[in-house]
């Protein structure tokens, strides 16, 4: 079914109203629309392509920075490696000092105690001494020793 619109369409002036002249041509809209927008779209044919161009350009500076934050991350992470590194010589260095602290206290101790066991050993020596040589005068005299069964 036609639209109004179509049915009306058939009762537009083919030309200027007046008096009766030639038969009139159907006017072409498309071909006064195209005559009228054309450099208005030509024009937007420009800005079309600059916008691409921008849009290029763009996506060439995105890749650029994703680049850049790229190889930033990466130098981020081996200063990051390189400070664990350092940090576990440091730690390992401390645990070092440490232990040769702790040797160093141990071996100290045992000095004191070498030290102490040698002047009770030597404090006790002449006792010693006496009861030895008195066994072995004792038994030299005796021919027997009071302590062997």
């Amino acid at each position: 079914m036609p639209r109004p619109r179509d049915l009306l369409q058939r009762f537009r002036l083919a030309g200027t109203p007046g008096a009766a002249a030639a038969p009139g041509v159907p006017a072409d809209r498309v071909a006064e629309l195209a005559a009228e927008l054309g450099p208005l779209l030509a024009t937007l044919d420009g800005i079309c392509a600059e916008a691409d161009r921008v849009r290029a350009a763009a996506q060439d500076e995105a890749q650029r920075r994703r680049h850049r934050a790229e190889e930033q991350a990466r130098a981020e992470v081996a200063a990051a490696r390189a400070d664990a590194d350092a940090e576990r010589a440091d730690a390992a260095a401390r645990v070092r000092r440490h232990a040769d602290e702790e040797r160093e206290q141990m071996l100290a101790e045992a000095d004191r105690e070498a030290a102490r066991i040698t002047h009770r050993a030597a404090d006790r020596m002449p006792e010693y001494v006496d009861r030895v040589v008195a066994e072995v005068r004792g038994v030299v005299l005796t021919g027997s020793s009071e302590g062997t069964p």
